[in-house]
């Protein structure tokens, strides 16, 4: 059997053994270029790549935010809906920790933890994602509509866009 062009990690292990369609795009890894060298790269619009941050509520119980390339989170919000008194950034190595992967190589699926996962409202009103396969460098693109079959997922509105919750 050939050996695929792209890498095989956990994230696509758990999209081949759910039966989800995807296409695997490669693009050369930037340190902090971030879904804006990445939309770049690929050519598509940076609000349709969605970035996988790990997060912690006060009570340091962890939490996987998915949101627009192109937008930022209302952690005041977030933290509101959940019933936290506020909501930060994980820790880079307790990120990996949790879910196996590297920052700037995070995916959603096939972390070693099963974490929540809040999604903007709007993700899903989008055709087509580019989200991280599990690897820096590594985007898969899939409908948006796979995701709540896949994930323990919670759909929210907490996007800051230009300076203002959209």
């Amino acid at each position: 059997m050939a050996r695929p062009e792209y890498p095989v990690t956990p994230a696509v292990r758990f999209l081949r053994d759910q039966g989800i369609a995807f296409e695997p795009h490669l693009y050369p890894y930037e340190d902090r270029g971030g879904t804006s060298h990445a939309a770049k790269a690929l050519k598509v619009p940076e609000h349709c790549v969605i970035k996988t941050l790990v997060m912690e509520a006060d009570n340091r119980t962890p939490l996987l935010v998915l949101m627009h390339g192109d937008c930022e989170v209302s952690t005041r919000r977030l933290a509101r809906i959940i019933g936290a008194k506020h909501i930060v950034p994980c820790d880079p190595s307790a990120a990996h920790r949790l879910t196996g992967y590297l920052v700037g190589g995070t995916s959603p699926f096939g972390t070693r933890s099963s974490l929540p996962v809040y999604a903007e409202r709007s993700i899903f009103s989008l055709e087509r994602i580019y989200i991280n396969g599990g690897k820096r460098g590594f985007l898969v693109a899939m409908q948006p509509a796979e995701l709540p079959g896949l994930l323990q997922l919670f759909p929210v509105d907490i996007a800051i866009q230009n300076g203002y919750i959209a």
